[in-house]
């Protein structure tokens, strides 16, 4: 049976008029499915706009032929990369931000670059509205919305996954093959996909249930199976400056081509296969599969380094305000004042946060293998069993005392009250407070 997605037009804004919609246009089944049912239902001038945010030329190519083939008057893609790892994938990384121990923000940090944009477009182009393909399920209506919100507030918001009838991809397919438009995708391997620069994500089909052990010879697309990866380790030398990384074994290279460079050693090496299920902010568990080789080892390098440069108080703060800033991104906060807030707190600690870290790669793990840092807090003379200048280990009885003060006082309390209890003609017990000994 047909589904035609037809949905109810009186919850349909703009209906009856020619007025112009912003689409984030990727060329996937999604958008390809909304170009259609947004002439049909409401008639719109659809003009689809896809930011690149390096998802790369497969994905590209063709896009506004397919585009205008499909319905839209326009077509614009705009290459947003560079933006996209300097304004949102560094500040991440920076902040140490990983959400659930597992996910590093891949499709949550692009979502608000792109729905910026989409703001600005809007604008110029005076459309009545902004339209998207995020499903009411999922985490990216959050994103999207929230970033028009913050820069086109006055903007009607359309997300036709909360609107129409159709009800699967399934569903999409069908409704494409009904109208002889070209499905965008196989029905053998439809996996939900985002791809970007800094990751890419599988979710869908056998990745639904937990249970099932994902077929990674047949999923992955940035890198391999551990279990083949090559049998001999490599090592790398990442250099930072400040909590940014400059340079990959001693050659300075670009925000770009440092992720294109590490997505290859470390897809190569079948590292950053993340599995994950998740907890998504409508509350809803969800697995999926994330592909991150580049991310995963920025991330383990400059954690390394943190752990040489930052003192114990910075590093532990910054360890509990990361959980928040990962919270913020994933939940599409990135225009808030708090996330902004956070990320001048993270600035101030990176100020020191230069060196070398040397990694090794072997089959899937990351090894540390080597730190060093002209503001390394790591001293010899204090580290060493023999003892230095810096350190006498008389101190440390004094030092002990008076840390562990409340414990004992705490300790001698319940001491007296217990010898209280235990007989009730024992001697009354003075009121007044024992004399502690420090020594």
């Amino acid at each position: 049976m047909e589904t035609n997605g037809k949905s109810n037009p009186n919850n349909f804004p703009g209906t009856g008029g020619k007025k112009k919609v912003i689409l984030a246009y990727s060329g996937g089944l999604d958008t390809t499915t909304i170009i259609p049912w947004l002439k049909e239902n409401g008639d719109y001038d659809v003009i689809a706009v896809c930011i690149n945010v390096g998802q790369g030329g497969d994905e590209l190519n063709g896009l506004i032929e397919k585009a205008l083939a499909t319905g839209a008057s326009q077509c614009f893609v705009e290459d947003l990369t560079e933006e996209f790892v300097t304004d949102y994938i560094w500040p991440t990384l920076k902040a140490s931000a990983v959400y659930e121990g597992k996910y590093l923000l891949g499709t949550s940090m692009a979502r608000p670059l792109i729905a910026k944009r989409l703001s600005e477009i809007a604008i110029r182009e005076g459309a009545h509205a902004i339209c998207h393909g995020a499903t009411g399920k999922g985490n990216d209506q959050v994103r999207f919305e929230l970033g028009v919100k913050a820069f086109a507030p006055h903007l009607e918001i359309i997300a036709p996954w909360r609107m129409w009838d159709l009800q699967s991809r399934e569903d999409e397919v069908a409704y494409l093959e009904a109208r002889n438009i070209p499905v965008p995708t196989k029905k053998d391997d439809s996996y939900s996909r985002d791809c970007n620069l800094w990751h890419m994500s599988h979710e869908g089909l056998d990745l639904e249930d937990p249970a099932n052990e994902p077929n990674y010879d047949k999923l992955l697309k940035l890198g391999i199976n551990p279990e083949n990866a090559p049998d001999t380790p490599e090592y790398i030398e990442l250099t930072f400056e400040k909590g940014i990384p400059t340079a990959l074994n001693g050659k300075a290279l670009g925000p770009i081509e440092m992720i294109t460079e590490l997505n290859a050693i470390g897809g190569k090496h079948g590292i950053g296969i993340i599995d994950i299920v998740e907890n998504r902010l409508v509350g809803i568990k969800s697995r999926g599969v994330y592909e991150n080789p580049a991310g995963s080892l920025l991330f383990a390098a400059h954690d390394e380094l943190e752990r040489l440069c930052l003192e114990r108080l910075t590093l532990s703060y910054k360890q509990q305000i990361a959980l928040k800033y990962a919270e913020l991104v994933y939940n599409g906060d990135w225009f808030c004042p708090l996330r902004e807030a956070l990320a001048a707190f993270v600035d101030v600690t990176q100020e020191t946060v230069s060196g070398n870290v040397k990694l090794k790669l072997y089959k899937g793990n990351i090894i540390p293998a080597g730190v060093t840092s002209p503001y390394t807090m790591y001293d010899d003379s204090l580290a060493s069993f023999t003892t230095g200048e810096l350190f006498d280990h008389k101190d440390a009885e004094g030092f002990i005392n008076l840390y562990g003060l409340s414990t004992k006082v705490r300790a001698l309390m319940m001491q007296q009250h217990q010898g209280q209890n235990v007989s009730a003609t024992a001697p009354a017990q003075s009121a007044a407070p024992q004399e502690v000994s420090l020594t």
